[in-house]
């Protein structure tokens, strides 16, 4: 059954109608999911699984493995679904669901899981090190991840739980978060766990060691890199959203401001950095792009939203916040395939193996718990009084878009006034040659708010990916994606095919990625930096639903078309159409099984090229189109074949030196200029 909101006010909230008490609701709907599978106050929340060959706990895991793994499972079921829980504990203490009082259950598994020698324990930290054998003293567990959502949660419900343990049982509790407060962390956002479990227990009055906590926080806070997005480790992905500026501000609360006012005052003003662009990484649904690690996590992209009106000095839209965070909500929970057996699929939408990561488990979706914190905030706060409005949208005219580039996290991203949609194209990016799930997550050459990335239909063929194929060789994909940044309207990238550190970039097959919006999407001029021939090059557009697909093709000149027209598995109309102009030899389709996140069945339009001999003056230059419609509207002659000219530089009309221009039949015109692109190229 999927959430249908009661409550709705379109004067208050004009795009969804959602309300405080709609998000009561919807907090309920899940949590009745959960509850579904609780057969008694002392049973923790485990709840069926539904995968079981990439999740854990692993299906070879015995012995100790297992039962550390099982434990964490334990804990990540307690700890995520309280994101939800909390919140309703405060707002009405006696709430119920499925016959469970929730402060009841709640307060009662926090003790089990905390106390040693309990059937519900789930270890301290020396406990799983033991386990572990001890072979480790760095080695990280999944409790470190939980304690950090306990304690949020305990603050939120602090009158209804935490003040009502007696001394004894808090000092339990205490000294199980002093365990992995104190412990060895993972050197990314996870360190903001072992911050907020150590000012959580500093605002209680326990000792903490307040060296080891500005240690972590010196480290944290230089993760920055700029326009309000931390890199998590390697790469820059949602974490920086849903972790470092949703746990900058409680820290500031607990602890900062008080004790480390400079660092606190940085952490508002990269978070208030932020919400000057965040928005606008948002469709006009309000739609949450699939893109990074931790899909499942979904709608939790939101949370940094809401939380941002923590600080002392916020800056975020009260009315924007609540449309985007209500939008993203009703994207999931008004899907009949978000639940199975009540709990949120392994998936964006419905049950999607190819996005999960072995560090998940069933109760993992649960982090997207995350997008209620916003119920803390009492009924009277803006969040919940002000306006909706649609920002950037509401300000577009008709077919209009903007463009927003953000040179520090290497994100670029358009919101496109005439499908409403929302495509970003990423960089500073490196991933394993094998690593496809990777590559799926980060290397994509655009993402698409309303086309979530598929996974391979074949093995030379991606979406929005190129595979090159050298003859008898295994295929080659794109590992690493640099950024040049943009120029007179043109984003500049380059990706490498199979890139290794252990192999000089001259032996490394490459592209050189140039690309720049139109109305309903994204025209490339890619150039081709090669030193190998006989191969074959394909490129996929974004994945399409295939519920009954209408095929269309057709021609202009030397320009070929393919248009698909067919529905999601909601029944919204699609409409997907990819042009191929010079450096290709021709356009098709592939049909593929289980490797859409939308639905079973999805095709994907393709070109390809050949390369035959090892050295000649050959075509250079890869112009294409994919431009997309949330209707069966036709597109109109000059939307599918925008380009009016193609002049370049060399006599060949090859792109071998010099610029190509394209020019487009509503005037605009674009310069594409690698020159001087090998001297700044980012990672």
């Amino acid at each position: 059954m999927i959430f249908k909101p009661t409550a709705l006010d379109f004067e208050l909230s004009p795009y969804t109608g959602l309300t405080r008490e709609s998000w009561i609701d919807a907090a309920k709907y899940l949590l009745e999911g959960v509850f579904s599978h609780i057969p008694s106050y002392d049973a923790p929340v485990v709840l069926p699984r539904t995968e079981t060959e990439v999740t854990y706990p692993h299906k070879n895991a015995s012995g100790n493995q297992l039962k550390s793994e099982q434990m964490a499972q334990m804990f990540e079921g307690l700890a995520r679904s309280l994101f939800i829980a909390a919140p309703l504990i405060h707002i009405n203490p006696d709430t119920e669901i499925c016959g469970y009082n929730l402060r009841k259950y709640y307060s009662s598994q926090i003790l089990h899981n905390c106390t040693k020698g309990d059937k519900n324990f789930v270890g301290y930290y020396e406990d799983l090190q033991e386990l572990a054998g001890n072979e480790n003293p760095y080695r990280t567990f999944q409790q470190t991840v939980e304690t950090c959502a306990l304690v949020i949660c305990l603050d939120m419900c602090r009158e209804e739980i935490w003040d009502c343990y007696t001394q004894a049982e808090k000092d339990t509790i205490a000294e199980f978060l002093l365990s992995y407060a104190r412990a060895s962390t993972v050197p990314n956002n996870w360190r903001f766990f072992n911050m907020l479990c150590m000012a959580f227990l500093h605002k209680e009055g326990y000792e903490i060691n307040k060296n080891i906590m500005l240690e972590h926080t010196q480290a944290v806070l230089n993760f920055y890199a700029g326009d309000g997005w931390y890199r998590d480790g390697q790469l820059f992905d949602y974490y920086s959203c849903w972790a470092f500026n949703v746990y900058s501000p409680v820290w500031c609360l607990w602890y900062g401001y008080e004790n480390e006012p400079y660092i606190a005052s940085q952490f508002e003003h990269n978070s208030n950095k932020l919400m000057e662009t965040y928005p606008d990484f948002f469709d006009k649904d309000g739609f949450t792009l699939m893109w990074g690690r931790s899909c499942i996590y979904r709608n939790a992209a939101t949370s940094a939203l809401s939380e941002n009106m923590l600080f002392r000095n916020s800056t975020a839209d009260a009315g924007l916040a609540r449309r985007i965070a209500s939008g993203s909500l009703l994207q999931f929970l008004t899907r009949d395939d978000f639940l199975r057996d009540g709990i949120p699929s392994m998936g964006f939408y419905g049950q999607f193996t190819p996005l999960i990561q072995g560090y998940s488990c069933t109760e993992s979706v649960y982090w997207l718990g995350k997008a209620f914190l916003c119920l803390h905030l009492p009924e009277d706060h803006p969040f919940w009084t002000a306006k909706e409005n649609n920002g950037t949208w509401d300000k577009l005219k008709d077919k209009e878009i903007k463009e927003t580039v953000l040179d520090a996290p290497a994100l670029c991203f358009t919101n496109h006034n005439a499908n409403g949609e929302t495509i970003l194209r990423t960089g500073k990016v490196i991933k394993d040659c094998g690593d496809e799930h990777g590559m799926w997550n980060y290397s994509k050459l655009s993402y698409n708010s309303k086309y979530a990335w598929e996974a391979k239909p074949s093995e030379d063929i991606e979406a929005m990916q190129y595979v090159l194929t050298n003859d008898g060789e295994a295929p080659q994909k794109c590992n690493i994606t640099l950024w040049n940044g943009q120029r007179a309207g043109v984003l500049y990238r380059r990706q490498f095919f199979n890139y290794r550190l252990n192999c000089e970039t001259h032996w490394t097959q490459a592209m050189n990625l140039a690309d720049f919006p139109v109305e309903y999407g994204i025209i490339r001029a890619d150039k081709l930096r090669l030193f190998r021939a006989p191969l074959t090059l394909t490129l996929g557009a974004y994945g399409f639903p295939d519920n009954g697909t209408e095929i269309i093709r057709k021609e202009n000149g030397s320009a070929k078309a393919i248009i698909l027209k067919g529905h999601d598995h909601t029944g919204q109309e699609k409409q997907l159409a990819m042009t191929i102009y010079d450096g290709w030899e021709d356009i098709d389709i592939i049909e593929s099984i289980n490797t859409n996140p939308d639905s079973e069945k999805s095709m994907v339009i393709y070109a390809k090229t050949a390369r035959r001999v090892q050295y000649g003056y050959d075509r250079f230059m890869l112009i294409s189109q994919t431009i997309t419609k949330e209707s069966h509207e036709d597109f109109s002659d000059d939307e599918l074949f925008p380009i009016k000219d193609i002049v370049y530089t060399d006599k060949e009309k090859c792109g071998g030196y010099g610029t190509v221009t394209i020019q487009l039949k509503n005037g605009i015109k674009r310069i594409i200029d690698f020159n001087g692109i090998e001297g700044c190229m980012q990672l």
